[in-house]
């Protein structure tokens, strides 16, 4: 366990001297918002394992960060998107954002080479490396100390093996001729975007049932969600342990307007309306001062087309039959809502916001879908 900046700078040292580095972490994400980082795991090796204590080092991750934003070292995860978010917003000072750059994303790659794009990390290893990981200790109190031992060997082994899963992941796809298309779509990652939290202002899209909501009713649904988000990230609780996203769809349908109407919805207990009755009052206020230009737009409704939507199943399998005979998981390819777009709107139309018109995607099956099946 790494406890010092000291140690911790000549271990992330060695890593940018090797050029490469496996990186995971371990945390506790139960009744917060943010989650408690406990370890963060660096491999180097299968013998070069180390473990950054994040509770000793209390959070002084900077050094970290300025590797994660080193072009010139790999950084190699399983499963990026999660760690990444979290890595990055530990290890950024008020005044220094961290940015990852330079990232290898083996589950992403396993789509490449003949393997599902949603592998976990234990089905993934077997087959590249032959080794099974014991994941018994995943649900462990990770803040704890000192650790177990067998939380130790659970930690260094989620790295132990990923350089050897790069390193066989990467002849695979030379093998099957794939390698240029792989290193585009490790490219990708590139985009810090990818891994910020989330924009507070587009959270109602996240709301089960936002899509059957329109005009003010919707406006007020953003709102509130806003000011969820706020006492969320203030209080550091759960999204649904401040208020859940029935409570605020019904909220937005029934326009409340003093803390009288509020007292009236049954699920909404006496000390939650206490401490947040007038800051819900101010959502819907806001709401309501909006024009209606200012309002947000819902999903587009769909109009019932047998045809288009026999097009957009048969563009379905014809995907799936071109990814399936390269070898190429047709999940990466792209999703029924990208193959949709392209059916319905045509490729001048969609892009750049579809996948399937851009970059390797559109010359491997986007071209030839579009050929087919739109009609414009």
């Amino acid at each position: 366990m790494i406890e010092s900046e000291q140690e911790m700078v000549a271990r992330l040292e060695e890593a940018r001297q090797l050029g490469r580095v496996a990186v995971d972490t371990e945390l506790v994400w139960e009744r917060t918002f943010y989650p408690a980082l406990g370890v963060v795991q660096l491999g180097l090796s299968r013998e070069g394992c180390y473990l950054l204590d994040a509770v000793a080092l209390n959070g002084q991750l900077a050094p970290l960060g300025e590797l994660l934003a080193d072009a010139s070292t790999v950084k190699i995860l399983h499963d990026a998107g999660q760690d990444l978010t979290i890595l990055q917003k530990a290890s950024s000072s008020p005044g220094a954002r961290v940015s990852a750059i330079n990232i290898f994303d083996t589950r992403v790659a396993a789509g490449f080479v003949g393997l599902a794009s949603t592998v976990s990390l234990r089905d993934l290893l077997l087959d590249l490396v032959g080794i099974e990981l014991d994941k018994t200790e995943t649900r462990t109190d990770w803040l704890q100390r000192p650790l177990a031992e067998t939380q130790v060997s659970y930690a260094e082994d989620d790295v132990r093996y990923l350089v050897d899963a790069h390193d066989e992941l990467l002849r695979r796809a030379q093998e099957r001729d794939v390698t240029e298309w792989l290193q585009e779509e490790m490219e990708l990652l590139n985009n810090p975007a990818l891994f910020e939290e989330r924009d507070p202002r587009e959270e109602f899209r996240r709301v089960k049932g936002y899509g059957k909501m329109r005009g003010l009713d919707l406006a007020t649904l953003r709102e509130l969600t806003v000011w969820r988000e706020a006492a969320a990230r203030e209080l550091d609780r759960p999204r649904g342990r401040v208020a859940s996203d029935k409570l605020l769809l019904f909220l937005a349908q029934r326009q409340p307007t003093n803390l009288e109407d509020l007292g009236a919805v049954r699920s909404f207990r006496r000390r939650d309306i206490e401490r947040h009755g007038q800051q819900i009052l101010d959502a819907v206020s806001r709401a309501h001062s909006l024009s209606e230009e200012e309002w947000p737009s819902g999903p587009p409704r769909q109009r019932h087309d047998r045809e288009l939507e026999a097009r957009c199943r048969e563009a379905m399998a014809r995907m799936r039959e071109i990814g399936e005979a390269r070898g190429i998981d047709p999940a990466l390819v792209g999703t029924r809502a990208d193959v949709r777009g392209l059916v319905r709107e045509g490729p001048e139309k969609e892009a750049p916001a579809n996948r399937l018109t851009r970059g390797w995607r559109w010359g491997f099956v986007g071209e030839a879908l579009a050929g087919e099946f739109f009609r414009g």
